[in-house]
């Protein structure tokens, strides 16, 4: 089974309630709270967010978090991206040395490079 980690799932939830309302700033527990996602958990993934420079932090009363870039400009790849790593569905990904002790003698890899090049680009397309 193919599955996104609860950090990359929750994160484009959160991100997909904050692209609604760009023009504020959002609060974690406001955030966590539309989204309906712990509250621990959202601070841990927005602050990976902020690194990842897909949000803005704000400080401040009046403080928060903000989209860094317009909404139409962030993908579904960026964000699972910033909060999973690179996106593969096996460990012979891009063309360096992966994590497969096999890969250097597996007839599957450039079929496997083929289909994770097509997951990559699907998820690119979505904002």
């Amino acid at each position: 089974m193919i599955r996104l980690s609860k950090l990359a799932d929750y994160g484009i939830v959160m991100m997909t309630n904050m692209a609604r309302h760009p023009e504020r700033q959002h609060s974690a527990a406001g955030i966590a709270m539309e989204s309906h996602i712990p509250q621990p958990m959202a601070s841990k993934i927005l602050k990976a967010l902020v690194h990842a420079g897909l949000l803005i932090s704000h400080r401040g009363a009046k403080g928060g978090y903000g989209l860094a870039r317009e909404a139409g400009r962030i993908t579904v790849a960026d964000v699972i991206k910033a909060l999973d790593g690179p996106i593969a569905l096996t460990a012979c990904i891009e063309d360096g040395p992966g994590e497969c002790d096999i890969e250097w003698v597996c007839p599957a890899r450039a079929n496997w490079q083929r289909i994770n090049e097509a997951i990559r680009q699907a998820l690119e397309g979505i904002t």
